[in-house]
């Protein structure tokens, strides 16, 4: 992992997060702009995927377990095409929370990645 990615990818799947509740709770349906950040959210996982496969080879290795980091990661790119297809198939307001709900799930899941991958105590 590559920190500073790590954080761009929080902060992206944090506002896209907060953006798709709030509209959702604001009665919207799944629209262009909260399915594409979902998307948006999915493709910086794909890219964090092939980060964390090439990263060992350069040096930079997981200090924690790297059995828990890889089920995460798993985990985590299969999150956002399930709400995308929530939301693309039952049109509701509720259908953008989830989209929201899951962004913010992923912006959780990245940070303990990142804390497996960098901070491991001894």
């Amino acid at each position: 992992m590559v920190e500073w990615f790590v954080w761009v990818q929080i902060v992206i799947a944090a506002v896209a997060g907060v953006t798709a509740v709030i509209v959702g709770f604001a009665g919207v349906k799944p629209n262009d702009y909260t399915l594409g950040a979902t998307l948006l959210v999915e493709a910086l996982l794909a890219v964090q995927l092939v980060m964390a496969v090439i990263a060992p080879a350069f040096g930079n290795v997981a200090t924690g377990s790297a059995l828990e980091f890889w089920i995460y990661l798993v985990s985590a790119i299969l999150i956002p095409p399930a709400a995308v297809m929530w939301g693309l198939i039952e049109r509701n307001r509720w259908s953008t929370v989830v989209l929201g709900v899951a962004c913010l799930s992923i912006a959780v899941m990245v940070y303990r990645m990142s804390q497996i991958w960098f901070v491991q105590l001894a």
